[in-house]
């Protein structure tokens, strides 16, 4: 066992995801021997622009774009393996060298049954209509989920008997008996549900697949427990890299519209084996606004003119499934509330060149609720969808920004909006993006 101590980092998204977070690890990673994915799938989407070429990456950790880096997908992570090597191929396809790519052999399996379960359940939730809002609770009845089968896949995990692991694709024997099992349930669940026209799943057709992709996939499956702690051991240095972020914490999120894993820091122990104590530097990140995509309150969510051009200039659309991001100003509470459950060190600033041209920003610093105003977040999608924010305006400013490169170059408005985020939120700004490139990046001392 390691004796090493806070040899291991941290970058986590502090919102609803999309805050930069692949950027950042990008541009972090050739300082580690190790970037580790802790938690989420495919449903994660993390673009990255190397020399002005994007690369989407969505289960591949996002260091597999620095050479000599273990790229590992933790054990919390559920895994598609076709997606996966889909994506394996079209990397090697574009000359990224993909040999340290490394899948625990715990990590869970997306199989073909959990992406019909996952668009069965949102059907049947959105079937009084999507986007329509139930009288009894002012909030959108469907979670918004991206269809992969992520919420189904770590239900099966928790079943434990129904639940597919990384390492059952190698044992072609087990992984038949288990599918026999398996399939027999899912198909009696569908047929209650969709009686007519039901995807009936065979569990010999299902089970060649599997092991023709676990075939692949083999050079690639080890214990990453022990990977990662010979890592330490060796006086090497590990990132950890977040999928989602923390206000989709299946538990400290706005529950119920949250992912199905701890997309928090918190996540990162269970999810890769490594102890917190390991982890000395907490990056938070966090868009200079705010952005959400399906269903679920956001208190800032902006519905004109001005949202419209903060979703263009930010190019506001899912990586992983296309759709226009919800848009807003940036929520200081619900900020200040994610850095404390996620223990943020310092705080990322992203995207504050998309900012550039609006004549004043706001900061929502507070809730006027039901019973009165509060200065807490809400951790709750019920409760959240009746908090009206409580703003304080700042002056905007009009200068392209996205050449500068020292904090002290950038125009006085928007070091006053950084220095209002450290003061509300009790967290230093260390970094600051003012560009997709990995050299659009301000450092600070």
């Amino acid at each position: 066992m390691s004796t090493c101590t806070k040899n291991a980092s941290a970058v986590v998204g502090l919102q609803w995801g999309d805050e930069g977070k692949g950027k950042l690890v990008d541009l972090l990673a050739p300082q580690f021997d190790a970037v580790v994915r802790y938690n989420g799938g495919a449903n994660a989407g993390h673009s990255v622009v190397v020399a002005g070429e994007r690369y989407s990456l969505h289960l591949v950790p996002s260091g597999i774009l620095s050479p000599g880096v273990f790229a590992i997908v933790g054990n919390g992570v559920v895994v598609d393996p076709e997606r996966l090597l889909e994506e394996v191929d079209t990397l090697e396809s574009r000359g990224v060298d993909t040999s340290k790519l490394v899948v625990s052999d715990r990590a869970h399996v997306v199989m073909p049954y959990h992406k019909e379960e996952d668009a069965l359940r949102e059907e049947l939730l959105s079937s009084s209509g999507v986007g329509e809002k139930t009288e009894s609770s002012g909030v959108i009845a469907a979670i918004g989920t991206t269809k992969r089968g992520i919420g189904p896949a770590y239900a099966d995990k928790v079943q434990r008997a129904t639940a597919i692991r990384v390492g059952d694709l190698l044992r072609p024997e087990i992984l038949r008996e288990k599918l026999e099992m398996i399939c027999s349930m899912k198909n009696a669940i569908f047929a209650a549900f969709r009686p007519c026209g039901t995807t009936c799943f065979d569990p010999d057709e299902i089970t060649e697949k599997m092991v023709e992709l676990g075939s692949r996939l083999k050079p690639m499956i080890q214990d990453t427990a022990y990977l990662l702690d010979d890592v330490r051991n060796d006086g090497g240095t590990i990132l950890f890299e977040g999928a989602n972020a923390t206000m989709l914490d299946v538990d400290h999120g706005t529950f119920p519209y949250v992912t199905s894993s701890n997309s928090s820091a918190l996540g990162m122990g269970p999810g890769t084996g490594v102890p917190p104590q390991a982890i000395g530097r907490i990056i938070g990140v966090v868009k200079a606004y705010s952005t959400r995509v399906g269903g679920g309150p956001m208190p800032t969510e902006l519905f004109d003119e001005v949202g419209d051009a903060i979703r263009v200039r930010g190019r506001e659309f899912g990586t992983t499934t296309g759709r226009p991001r919800r848009v807003g100003w940036l929520d200081l509470v619900a900020l200040k509330y994610a850095a404390m459950i996620s223990g943020a060190t310092e705080l990322c600033i992203t995207l504050l060149d998309v900012l550039s041209g609006e004549e004043e920003l706001k900061l929502a610093v507070g809730y006027d609720m039901p019973n009165g105003r509060v200065d807490r977040f809400v951790a709750d999608g019920y409760a959240l969808a009746d908090a009206e924010p409580v703003y304080e305006t700042m002056s905007g400013f009009s200068q392209d920004i996205t050449g500068v490169r020292q904090f002290d170059e950038l125009p006085a408005e928007a070091k006053a909006y950084i220095k209002r985020i450290e003061e509300f939120v009790g967290v230093r700004v260390g970094i600051v993006s003012v560009g997709p490139d990995r050299e659009q990046t301000i450092i600070r001392d």
